[in-house]
């Protein structure tokens, strides 16, 4: 245990935005961090071995800072909401552990992927460790709402990724589809981590609605801008390879606009039809994909669909009084459109 409270505490702090809300939320989660290596113990020395390889490696945990400042913006002063986002962040943990095994990722946070070191099927068993775990917590909140809301949130995590899963090679998806994978697979937690906070306030349906709506439109904001940084990112940025949609044969916003603008031009349609439809691709595909998506300025069609999610996670706050908090989380939203730039 004392392994993984160093590798935790060891951590890189967020930055900036993020590094602002860290810091009005540091105790609670130092709290969050401490039941975390507490509930991913095991008498399998495996599963701690393998969770924490994906704990230590630095993420931000925004989802859970949003239970703990959603907690605080509507004033709970009980402790539930360590409960509350150490479930939020074994969801998360358990989601990436399954992602990366469906998408065949190399990479995660800038390290290799848990199923390539240990394999697919412990990555599998260890994330529904993990689920199992977060649902423990859920009922000790002692809250018949929260554990709706999060178990909600997760089935509809599975069928966000069961409809990316079948979007895979087909060209002809709308954005408007697009953007409801988006919101099943990444907005459904960001929405579920900020209402679940809210909902141990009882009795503020208005706030609790209120930050559901803000976590919903962070979320979209977040995969969309994700989505424009895999074609014109750092990889040290994004703890991804560039390209990996691209070369996962996934169809994100950028390659949608950009395939909707060839249409006419029969070089470029049989591009994509070749390297995304088919999964023909050469080692300089990539390099023409960019080319294409720039060409038909699609990065910056998503960013500008990631900047009215994000104006519109901005507006839902505006129900609550001005404090500390609430501009945390407005720069929390600018930050995730500002970090594409």
């Amino acid at each position: 245990m004392r392994a993984v409270q160093k590798i935790i505490a060891g951590a890189s702090e967020p930055k900036g935005a993020v590094e602002r809300l860290f810091r009005l939320v540091e105790l609670d989660l130092s709290a969050v961090n401490t039941l975390i290596v507490e509930r991913m113990q095991s008498s399998v020395p495996l599963i701690p071995e393998l969770a924490g390889h994906l704990i230590k490696s630095g993420g931000k945990r925004l989802r859970p800072m949003l239970t703990l400042a959603a907690a605080r913006l509507t004033g709970y002063t009980g402790g539930a909401h360590i409960h509350l986002a150490t479930a939020v962040e074994f969801i998360h943990t358990a989601t990436l552990l399954h992602d990366d095994v469906v998408d065949e990722s190399a990479l995660r946070r800038g390290q290799a992927a848990a199923h390539m070191i240990w394999g697919n099927a412990p990555s599998v068993l260890v994330g529904d460790f993990l689920f199992a775990r977060a649902f423990e917590l859920m009922v000790e909140a002692e809250s018949l709402r929260v554990l709706s809301i999060l178990a909600h949130a997760s089935a509809v995590i599975a069928e966000g990724e069961v409809m990316q899963l079948s979007s895979v090679r087909n060209l002809a998806i709308s954005q408007d589809t697009y953007l409801k994978i988006v919101s099943a697979k990444t907005a459904a937690l960001f929405a579920a981590a900020a209402e679940a906070g809210a909902v141990l306030v009882r009795g503020e349906p208005a706030g609790e609605q209120a930050l559901h709506d803000y976590g919903r439109n962070l979320g979209i904001a977040f995969q969309l801008v994700d989505d424009a940084l895999d074609y014109s990112g750092r990889e040290a940025m994004m703890g991804k390879a560039v390209g990996d949609d691209f070369r996962e044969g996934k169809l994100t916003l950028p390659v949608i606009v950009a395939f909707a603008k060839a249409q006419g031009n029969a070089d470029e349609t049989a591009f994509w039809q070749r390297t995304m439809a088919e999964r023909h691709q050469s080692e300089l595909d990539l390099t023409h994909a960019i080319h294409l998506i720039d060409k038909h300025q699609a990065i910056g069609a998503t960013l500008a669909r990631a900047r009215h999610f994000a104006d519109e996670a901005c507006e839902a706050l505006a129900m609550f009084p001005d404090s500390a908090m609430h501009r945390a989380l407005v720069d929390l939203a600018e930050f995730c459109v500002s970090r594409a730039y």
